[in-house]
């Protein structure tokens, strides 16, 4: 038996592209299924909140400028670095209590959905855009736009939910800021680090660890977030965050009660879509 002592490793946060500590100073215990002690993760306060909103602010102009067949290229990399990982992913879920053909399933079903949503970069526009008749000399397009800066505040599904509120708002052209699980963090953690070392420009994704009763309303007041996605937070407190969510007028996308694996359509990625109409005349 050995007498070597357990590295007990604590988790950081992932804030434009790098991973500090929080500010605070705080971590707080994660355990697995059973309560046994897995690692620490960073207790995140308000001023990191700040931070990740600046962050994804100043990745917003880069990001949402480049070319949807640009954005494909970067998320489909994103997925091929998670296959890779594959055995580490399923490790942690199986930790949450999940049973090893049940977590090894989770892991391939978050892969294909980040491809899914890779496919998407370059179509959605002509998806969600129009060209409209107009009674004059006139061409008339709607055509899509990022939102801007949004906060995810992710599912309990460590993974599979975390890629499906993820993904469907950075494809689009948004950043964000993630407040990730509170009781199974891990997962998010080790995107991070995949997103760390792809070609996603850091800022667009920051994620968060902590108590998201903390979190939650400093950035659901934040007026530099432009929307919300409240998915991971309980319905008695949806109402309240809404009203916080109303000083800038935020788009605010509430709970609903689909289940991860079903289908996911294009309703995520145009909850944080904004429509421009463009007049021009026609030409003689």
């Amino acid at each position: 038996m050995s007498d070597r002592l357990a590295v007990r490793k604590t988790y950081k946060l992932y804030i434009a592209g790098a991973f500090p500590r929080s500010e605070s100073g705080r971590s707080y215990p994660v355990t697995d299924g059973k309560g046994r002690f897995l690692a620490n993760a960073a207790h995140a306060s308000r001023k990191d909140a700040r931070d990740a909103v600046t962050a994804a602010r100043k990745a917003f102009p880069g990001w949402a400028g480049r070319t949807g067949y640009n954005r494909a290229q970067i998320l489909y990399r994103i997925a091929e670095m998670l296959e890779g990982r594959r055995d580490q992913f399923t490790a942690e879920l199986r930790h949450t209590g999940a049973s090893k053909t049940h977590a090894a399933a989770e892991v391939d079903a978050a892969i294909d959905r980040w491809v899914w949503y890779a496919g998407w970069a370059d179509k959605i526009t002509a998806v969600a855009g129009a060209a409209n008749p107009v009674a004059g000399p006139y061409f008339n397009f709607s055509t899509p736009e990022p939102t801007g800066v949004v906060a995810v505040i992710a599912p309990d599904s460590p993974l599979l939910g975390l890629v499906s509120v993820l993904a469907p708002a950075i494809v689009t052209g948004n950043t964000t800021v993630v407040v990730a699980s509170e009781p199974a963090p891990l997962a998010a953690i080790t995107l991070a680090e995949v997103l760390a070392t792809s070609d996603l420009p850091g800022g667009v994704v920051n994620i968060l660890t902590g108590h998201r009763t903390e979190l939650t309303p400093w950035l659901a007041s934040h007026m530099d977030v432009n929307a919300i996605d409240l998915t991971g937070i309980p319905d008695e407190h949806v109402q309240d965050l809404e009203e916080k969510a109303a000083g800038n007028l935020k788009r605010v996308h509430r709970p609903t009660a689909t289940g991860w694996t079903a289908d996911p359509g294009t309703a995520r990625m145009t909850a944080f879509l904004e429509t421009k109409t463009v007049w021009h005349p026609v030409g003689v």
